[in-house]
């Protein structure tokens, strides 16, 4: 079997391990799905993120154990009656992945490590190499290189499209994209210094602003950039290398394309920013991002696209904002905080923070705001996971997540209690559900600075 992601790290599993039964084909990949040792622990409540299709449903057949009974059915031939037939083409997988939002909490929580988002990366792969890839994940897989160059007559439209409920009616029977969910608003290009500071006491940084920072929330990378040099750091913006074919074009992830099925693509993107990162990663530079699902993807999905041993490197580099200063704390970093106004915070984690142990770096930096409280919510999956939430036959599956314990702590949040939200998309689902804006702490902790200037 040919896969489309590189799943040589599962080359020794199953050697001295009780494993349940490894897939007749599918090489390594067959391997990565039997790790799943049928201990239940993604078909519970309470606690932690797994499983939040599970959660909503209350019916094993969303849960990670079930759907990895279903691959190994298809991997087994049991879903193929006739020769030839594409197993990753069969409705009945279909129906096991149609909830999973990627959450990686299976990857956290589960005690054999399943990691079901990148095995569904490859099954979507599979499926459009049969099926062809549908018009609607070409759209959002898409979304970097149609905002780079359509953004001003994409922005127009998405005006358009969320005042006006008939366009958004016609782009759900068309394109299957939720009525009832309004599209975040493309803002213009944000104002960043093109190079960065020449000297910084304690430094170099480089930054990496990903492509929904670019386009949507500017603001966060310019209150990053902003907290990095009181800190005295010297932050440059990572840029396309010399060479690049579209030098002009903003560096991207590739999570988008990942989240639907589309390798190739994601896999030029991780070339580009492999190539761009090369002198940082020469350096020693530290490697700084915003945006949980795409920092981290440089610390994971890299490892399975083919880019080279310089990814083992760039792991080691790559940190989130609050990753960083906090490991920057730890050696002396003094930031000049005062308190803000309001003085409280309700956090909630993105999935992948929580997933790689992120939150308690979030902790740690929100206790430098001198008389600040906050409590963290203990809530699954906010129910967005990128496009998921915008799909119109997965909205109310949206929705249910997001009202297990997301939603209700933040409609019960003081009026004054800022709501502090890392991913876009959990964002975008917290305004969306509560009529709250969050934040960003990059934009919490620029405003501790403001009034330190005061």
């Amino acid at each position: 079997m040919k896969t489309f992601l590189d799943w040589s790290a599962y080359d020794t599993y199953g050697v001295g391990d009780a494993y349940a039964g490894i897939p007749a084909t599918g090489g390594n990949y067959a391997k990565a799905v039997a790790v799943c040792m049928n201990n239940h622990q993604c078909q519970r409540d309470g606690k932690g993120v797994m499983c939040p299709s599970y959660r909503i449903t209350g019916d094993p057949a969303h849960s990670t154990g079930a759907r990895v009974k279903a691959f190994k059915a298809a991997l087994n031939g049991e879903l193929t009656p006739k020769p030839g037939d594409n197993p990753f083409a069969h409705p009945e997988l279909a129906a096991a992945m149609d909830l999973c939002v990627s959450c990686k909490g299976c990857k956290k929580e589960c005690p054999s490590a399943v990691d079901m988002t990148l095995i569904k990366t490859e099954y979507l792969a599979q499926r459009n190499e049969a099926l062809g890839v549908p018009w609607r994940a070409r759209l959002f897989g898409g979304l970097p290189d149609w905002l780079h160059r359509y953004r001003r007559p994409l922005a127009a439209l998405v005006r358009l499209r969320n005042a006006w409920p008939w366009l958004a009616g016609l782009a759900e029977r068309r394109l299957g994209i939720a009525a009832r969910r309004p599209i975040p608003e493309i803002v213009g290009r944000p104002a960043w210094p093109e190079t960065g500071d020449s000297h910084g006491q304690r430094g170099k940084v480089a930054i990496f602003v990903d492509t929904f920072t670019h386009y949507y929330t500017p603001e966060v990378a310019e209150a990053a950039i902003a907290v990095l040099r009181a800190g005295g750091y010297a932050v440059e913006v990572l840029r396309p290398a010399a060479g690049d074919g579209e030098p002009e074009r903003p560096l991207c992830c590739g999570r988008s394309y990942l989240s639907q099925g589309m390798v190739d693509a994601a896999k030029r993107e991780g070339q580009r920013v492999m190539a761009a990162l090369a002198p940082a990663l020469a350096a020693g530079t530290p490697i700084v991002g915003l945006e949980p699902s795409c920092l981290l993807a440089l610390r994971d999905e890299f490892y399975s696209l083919s880019l080279g041993p310089e990814v083992g490197q760039l792991a080691k580099q790559a940190f989130l904002f609050e990753e960083f200063l906090m490991r920057e704390g730890n050696k002396g970093l003094k930031l000049p905080l005062k308190p803000i106004p309001g003085g409280r915070a309700v956090v909630h984690g993105h999935c992948h923070q929580k997933a790689f142990g992120a939150m308690k770096a979030v902790k740690k930096v929100l206790g430098w705001i001198p008389e600040f409280q906050f409590d963290i919510v203990d809530a699954s999956c906010c129910g967005m996971s990128g496009s998921f939430g915008l799909e119109a036959e997965h909205y109310e599956a949206s929705v249910k997540m997001g009202e297990l314990a997301l939603l209700p702590a933040v409609r019960a949040a003081p009026a004054d209690a800022t709501i502090v939200a890392d991913g876009f998309s959990c964002r975008h689902q917290i305004k969306d559900g509560s009529g709250r804006h969050a934040v960003h702490v990059a934009v919490l902790l620029q405003r501790a600075l403001a009034g330190a200037a005061a």
